[in-house]
């Protein structure tokens, strides 16, 4: 495993109030016994409230915070103790710190850059190349940093993450903020690294269309610990989120068709709307004359409404959606 972790926790100490003049110090854990096992070329989607523990678990990782408890490797190395190492094997992109120099065009920080990390020009040539082309930096290249719109900037700090090679690349809400062109040339450019299997990539967003985008697996945390380890498919299964067929109708019907393994979640003149259960899609249609039919529509299930609901209620069943990695998916502590 090209990341892994076992009962991985970070505490803080603060001071709470105790009366009106008074503050006593007390013991949170931000992060709260996380097992992780990423393999090598996955895209793993990290996602959870503010608060969760997502930002601390990847500062962890990265070697800028120590663990108060557990064991953590990356790239075969431990991030605290070998961080100048594990910094030439890796690449982040975390918020708002930058990685490029203000005062500088965009195409001195990324030869700067290559001083820094020592990379041989043949490298670094081609990488930039491959960087330029997909995220179509050659307008802005001359440009200094200070200038560059959000989303100009954002491109520029994803081709500094990556032209040193790393071998895995955190990225902490790579698309926010971001106008609509922006967020889908990065998108478009993340999704051509990950089908390379060359880059372990860990991404942290609160925009799940990034997930749902490029993340075939998903982990959510919740109160420092992981409460989902698996697919979107899973997370759907596992809180009971349903696809939706609606069928548009020439004419009127006496009364709509029951169907078993669905439930009529609406009826109106000329449309019917079905979430379905254990029912397909056919097992609605062989119910309505088909002398009727105009057109039928699946609408999948909203992302960002599950993961509300994982919040707020329990699991619509008790199978585990575990992934056979990072936490098995054990509900909310």
């Amino acid at each position: 495993m090209v990341i892994s972790a076992v009962g991985l926790r970070k505490e803080f100490t603060v001071r709470v109030k105790a009366g009106r003049l008074r503050r006593v110090k007390r013991t949170v854990a931000a992060v709260d016994g996380v097992d992780i096992a990423v393999a090598r070329g996955e895209m793993v989607g990290y996602i959870g409230p503010n608060g969760a523990g997502k930002s601390t678990t990847l500062k962890m990782l990265t070697g800028v915070l120590t663990p108060s408890g557990g064991e953590v490797s990356v790239c075969g190395l431990s991030p605290v103790r070998q961080r100048t190492t594990l910094a030439r094997r890796i690449g982040v992109v975390f918020g708002q710190r930058s990685q490029l120099w203000w005062d500088l065009p965009l195409r001195e920080s990324f030869t700067l850059l290559r001083h820094v990390y020592r990379v041989p020009p043949a490298e670094h040539a081609a990488r930039l190349r491959t960087c330029r082309s997909l995220l179509d930096l050659d307008p802005f290249l001359d440009t200094p940093v200070r200038q560059l719109s959000l989303g100009q900037r954002m491109r520029g700090e994803l081709t500094a993450a990556l032209l040193h090679g790393p071998e895995v690349l955190f990225l902490d809400e790579p698309t926010i903020g971001l106008d609509v062109v922006s967020r889908q040339a990065v998108r478009g450019f993340l999704s051509a690294l990950g089908a390379t299997g060359d880059v372990t990539l860990v991404l942290t967003t609160h925009d799940l269309a990034d997930i749902e985008k490029l993340c075939k697996r998903l982990l959510v945390i919740d109160h420092g610990r992981v409460v989902h380890d698996g697919t979107i498919e899973a997370l759907h299964a596992r809180y009971g989120s349903r696809r939706r067929v609606v069928v548009e109708l020439d004419g009127p019907l006496e009364a709509p068709p029951e169907v078993p393994g669905a439930s009529l979640a609406a009826a109106e003149p000329g449309r019917l709307a079905y979430d379905l259960e254990t029912a397909t899609v056919g097992d609605v249609l062989t119910r309505l004359p088909g002398a009727l039919l105009r057109d039928v529509a699946i609408v999948e299930p909203d992302i960002e409404d599950v993961v509300a609901r994982l919040y707020t209620e329990p699991p619509a069943a008790t199978t585990p959606a575990g992934h056979g990695g990072l936490g098995a998916a054990t509900g909310a502590p």
